[in-house]
Order: structure tokens, then sequence, then C-alpha cells
């Protein structure tokens, strides 16, 4: 059966950039967003969610994003950040340092998921509101938000596989900071590094933050 190709806009004659985060749910490393924007007209029926995709598929749709569309940008919160504001601002505030980098204004934000915060970039003296509108499975319905949900989740897996080269005893490379039995076994064997989030669950049993056992 041929799936249904994803819809190219919600706003009509508007520059829209499609946004999406990955490694909100991780026990470890900064969560990456991403903003994209495509032509109105654009069309890419191989584009989907990144979760449905193979590792290699995503990452040779990633050069066709980069290629195609008319701008797109990654932003980064860290752990620090993210154990100070919480990982739903640190997800949104992602978004928005991936939105503040592109170099294509857009007139409209459309948003993977049901939260988000109103982004209002100065232009001149004063800020802007642009309209926005989230969308619950947005990145398997938005040729955008699928396009940004690839481009979040490869530079992210990029960033943790540099990682697990420094701490190769957490297996990031394989669960790229996510909460697996081997992470956590690990966690409870050599503690927490510099890059696990301090305020989250790291054993699955209310326990947080561990001191990194040299």
């Amino acid at each position: 059966m041929t799936r249904k190709m994803l819809e190219s806009h919600y706003y009509t004659g508007k520059i829209e950039a499609g946004c999406d985060e990955a490694g909100r749910g991780c026990l470890a490393g900064s969560v990456y967003a991403a903003a994209v924007i495509f032509a109105e007209d654009y069309q890419n029926e191989e584009l989907n969610d990144s979760k449905q995709l193979t590792d290699r598929r995503r990452r040779q749709l990633r050069d066709i994003i980069e290629r195609d569309a008319l701008d797109w940008a990654v932003g980064v919160v860290t752990p620090d950040e993210i154990d100070q504001i919480n990982i739903l601002n640190a997800s949104i505030l992602a978004m928005h340092r991936a939105l503040d980098q592109l170099k294509v204004r857009p007139e409209a934000i459309i948003v993977d998921g049901n939260r988000f915060k109103p982004y209002r970039p100065v232009v001149g003296t004063s800020p802007v509101d642009i309209p926005h509108t989230t969308i619950v499975k947005g990145d398997g319905k938005y040729l955008s938000i699928a396009a940004a949900s690839i481009l979040a989740k490869t530079y992210r897996d990029d960033y943790m596989d540099r990682l697990a080269e420094e701490y190769p005893q957490y297996d990031w490379q394989q669960n790229k900071g996510y909460p697996t039995r081997k992470h956590r076994e690990a966690i409870k064997t050599f503690g927490t590094t510099p890059f696990h989030r301090k305020t989250f669950n790291m054993l699955g049993d209310g326990q947080l933050s561990l001191d990194f056992k040299d």
C-alpha cells in the first residue's frame, strides 16, 4: 500500500517553519531541535516521522532536506540548562534557538506536539508576533515537521556518538542517552557524568544524581 505523502503547509500563503525536537526522554545529553522551511509547493514522498525511518535512511534524507529547504537550523539546550528550567521549557527553548538561526524569517510556525510558547523575535526595536500552531503527531502529517524531526534526531545522534567515545561504559552509541537497562546499570556502577540530567530519575526508582566514580 502506498503511503500518503505528507502535507506541504498548514498556513496558506505564508513562509512557514516546521519545528520538532529530539532527546526529550533521555537521561543524558542535550536536547536538540530543528526548524525547517520548505517552499509551499515542495513535495517529497520519502519524508516521514524520523521514528519510522532507519538510521541510514534518516541520514540520506538529511542531505536531501538540507539541499531542498529554503532554510534550516538546529538549536541545542544543554543538560545543565535542562536541570535549571525543566525538559518541557528546554525543548521549547531549543526550538526557539533553531528559529533564531534562520536567515529566512518565518511568517508562521507549526510545531510537533501540543505545547509551545509564542516566538517573538525582535525586529528593529520591537518584538514581532509570529502565529504558531501545535499539531499532535505533526511529524507524520507535515513535511517541514518531519524534516525537522530528522535533522534534530540525526544531529543529536552524532553528538551522543561523540560523547560515547569519552564515556563508553554507558552504551550511548546504542541508546543515545535513553533509559535502557544497560544505561541504568552503568549509572548504578559508575555514577553519573557531567552530561547526565541531574533532575531526572536515573535508576527508575526515584533516585536522581549519582556522582561519577573515576
